[in-house]
């Protein structure tokens, strides 16, 4: 029996989920909890238990497990945040009792209702409280594995038995999970898989020992400061090592996978199951992630052969990059003998399906971009995805066939309803959860069929005629002829006669898009107002660099460049903007967040003459600070003087005497992610220069800088007050 997992969801698409539920869905990477037809689906109810819907019917609901199943004798019922019914529906297991590691809470307490015995009882019983992850029930139902506290266990369901897999899992030796690098740049965290046939498991081993740590201090929690040690490598500094083990359940004997290769200068992102029990199939990026090998693994006697390989002259964007942040899973076909794949080798991002013998069918053709790959219907023969051939703001869902036939593809989306359209298709490929939206236009959810786009239930999605002061895209085309989509709010009682502040947004780096067709764009988060109402144009253009469906050069375009080309583009973009005649060219405000604060430094200080005034939060200051994988993905591996100048060239730190305009700088110092390090060397290089800027350090504040009573409100406060003290809003 297979077991299918439901995490908490991330970013936009989750949130537009968490509404289209009821506000109780949740999962770890995206994604729905289908029942086995793929025509029901569950959801944690609002009153403690789990419900079952018909994607057919809206109004037919279904209580599957009470509240009461879930009350554990004595005790509160638990508080479900994800959970997991087997293939055969006799069992279901909760994720209850969350704690945070790095970004998500993935670290918990489980516990396992029998639907037959009507029983609940705990997993793990004498481990730590909140120390079991990613649990997972085994194909035969028989027995549960999870990870606490770095090692691997497994426990027999009906006796409560409870044996190690692994033993020598220390705080930096890790088993069946990740170190922060991996999960923060390759989304990695479920770090083993149950075999088909239940007797093993494959797992990875990180070996952090020779991480250097990075000290954050903390200084309000007790009387004496004390540090938080984090294991984080540089860029320049090696990586952990990554290896593979398979481990036998019966015997808790592991047998290592001898994968070719260096194990610290490459990774490992992707590791799954064949469709049998002795192969695991696995993804190999050398250090510089510009090589990319699929390996299939004899379990038996622990030999690897290589069935694909593929170069780039900058890097590879691996799984996660292309469906939904998620890297687990292996888009096999039912035959066993093929797997679908994605591609940016020919100029645009392509599916292709590969035969194990690693003969390839492109499946997508023309220049376009694939923006994420939704569902293989093998039944009736068609691959659906995500696109937008003519316009990078919007999404569109689009379907060719299987077989590598169709010319072009076909729009499967309604015409009409110009936007952002995201799809989640249930394993049958006959239903599909739809929600639209665009820039002026609220998230609207439906449930549709396919592949007609019928509609069935939910909201029939229809543009908002109503909005008023709708943000206005435009095209901009700088100096070195570079052409970049832009969107733009202007004042609410705007007067074409008068002059106008220009307030930019950026970020400007391959992990995020600004200009989207989407709801919530034109919004400033951190303003305590309306910017429009208050006589802000508000804005943002976009560059070379991002990840916008405009072809592998254009995204590739900033490698070995960030902080330099991307900056250009954003300088050249704003200088032709300053031309147009409601812009007052006095009042040029820039600001951002984490990469987005980079490029308001790095704007500030490279371009004085145009922007005047810029907010920047968490910025990394110096690009050699931050952690290998995304810097070096970017910048190339920094092993000598030569291959450290484009990170120096790149860095706000080394521009920053140039400032002659007003800075407010923001981070928190308890930031895991980029460390407080870089305010600091900003901070010395602004005093070495004498260039005055206001600081704003959040104590014990991660990179998202919203722990603590108040420091939401104080931090859009700040933001507002500095915004018009400095650049005043308003026409003249």
């Amino acid at each position: 029996m297979k077991t299918r997992f439901y995490y908490p969801g991330v970013a936009v698409l989750a949130l537009a989920m968490l509404l289209f539920f009821g506000g109780k869905v949740k999962a770890q990477r995206g994604g729905i909890n289908w029942a086995k037809d793929g025509y029901q689906y569950y959801r944690a109810g609002r009153d403690g238990g789990i419900e079952e819907f018909d994607t057919r019917d809206s109004a037919k609901k279904t209580t599957v497990i009470t509240k009461d199943m879930l009350t554990p004798a004595g005790k509160e019922a638990l508080k479900v945040s994800g959970f997991t019914f087997t293939d055969d529906g006799s069992k279901v297991l909760i994720f209850t009792n969350t704690k945070r590691v790095w970004r998500y809470n993935t670290r918990g307490d489980y516990w396992v209702y029998d639907i037959n015995a009507k029983t609940l009882k705990q997993l793990g019983v004498g481990k730590p409280e909140s120390s079991l992850m990613f649990a997972k029930i085994s194909p035969d139902g028989a027995k549960a594995a999870y990870v606490s506290e770095h090692n691997l266990y497994v426990e027999d369901l009906a006796s409560g038995s409870i044996k190690p897999l692994t033993t020598d899992g220390t705080s930096r030796l890790i088993n069946g999970t990740f170190d922060w690098a991996y999960e923060e740049e390759f989304d990695c965290r479920d770090g083993f898989r149950w075999s088909p046939d239940s007797r093993l498991i494959a797992y990875w081993q990180i070996d952090a020992r020779k991480i250097k740590n990075y000290l954050m201090l903390n200084t309000t929690d007790s009387i004496y400061p004390f540090t938080v040690p984090v294991e984080y490598p540089v860029a320049g500094e090696d990586p952990s090592s990554a290896k593979l083990g398979v481990v036998d359940v019966s015997s808790a004997t592991t047998k290592w996978i001898d994968v070719p290769g260096d194990n610290v200068q490459h990774y490992i992102p992707r590791m799954e199951w064949t469709t049998n029990s002795n192969e695991i199939i696995l993804e190999q990026l050398n250090r510089a992630q510009n090589e990319s090998r699929i390996f299939v693994g004899n379990v038996s006697n622990g030999t690897t052969h290589v069935i694909h390989t593929e170069t780039d002259k900058a890097w590879i964007d691996g799984k996660s990059r292309w469906n939904g942040g998620n890297p687990v899973g292996w888009d096999w076909l039912k035959d066993g003998k093929s797997f679908i794949w994605v591609s940016e080798k020919d100029g645009w991002r392509h599916i292709y399906r590969i035969t194990n013998e690693g003969k390839e069918t492109l499946i997508t053709k023309g220049d376009y971009d694939m923006i994420s790959l939704n569902c293989v219907d093998e039944k009736d023969g068609f691959v659906y995805f995500t696109a937008s051939p003519d316009n990078a703001t919007q999404a569109y869902l689009y379907r060719v066939k299987l077989n590598g036939s169709s010319k072009k593809p076909e729009m499967v989306t309604p015409a009409g309803l110009p936007g952002t359209h995201s799809y989640t298709i249930s394993p049958n490929g006959k239903i599909a959860m739809h929600i639209f939206s665009n820039s002026y236009t609220p998230y609207q959810n439906e449930v549709v069929s396919l592949p007609d786009n019928k509609h069935i239930s939910g909201t029939v999605p229809h543009l908002n005629t109503s909005a008023k002061n709708k943000p206005v895209f435009f095209k901009v085309k700088n100096a070195d002829g570079i052409e970049m989509d832009g969107w733009m709010v202007k004042p609410t009682d705007f007067d074409s006669t008068k002059k106008y502040p220009v307030v930019f947004t950026v970020y400007a780096e391959p992990a995020g898009q600004t200009v989207v067709d989407r709801y919530g764009v034109g919004r400033n988060g951190l303003y305590v107002g309306n910017m429009a109402d208050d006589g802000y144009i508000y804005m943002a253009i976009e560059g070379r660099g991002a990840p916008a469906p405009k072809g592998a050069a254009w995204r590739k375009a900033i490698y070995k460049n960030i902080g330099i080309i991307n900056i250009r583009d954003q300088a050249m973009g704003a200088k032709e903007i300053l031309k147009w005649p409601f812009v007052d060219s006095t009042r040029i405000a820039v600001h951002g967040w984490s990469g987005g604060g980079s490029t308001t430094l790095n704007l500030l200080f490279q371009y004085p003459d145009i922007y005047k005034t810029g907010i920047a939060v968490a910025a990394v200051g110096w690009q050699l600070s931050y952690d290998n994988i995304y810097q070096e993905r970017y910048m190339g591996v920094p092993t000598d003087e030569a291959g450290r100048e484009p990170f120096i060239k790149g860095s706000p730190v080394t521009y920053a005497k140039n400032l002659r305009g007003n800075l407010l700088y923001i981070h928190g110092t308890g930031d895991d992610n980029v460390h407080y390090r870089n305010a600091e060397l900003l901070i010395n290089e602004l005093v070495k220069y004498n260039r005055q800027f206001q600081l704003m350090s959040y104590p014990n504040r991660t990179h998202g800088i919203f722990e603590g009573p108040g420091t939401t409100l104080h931090l859009h406060t700040l933001f507002t007050q500095y915004l018009k003290e400095h650049c005043p809003p308003g026409g003249r």
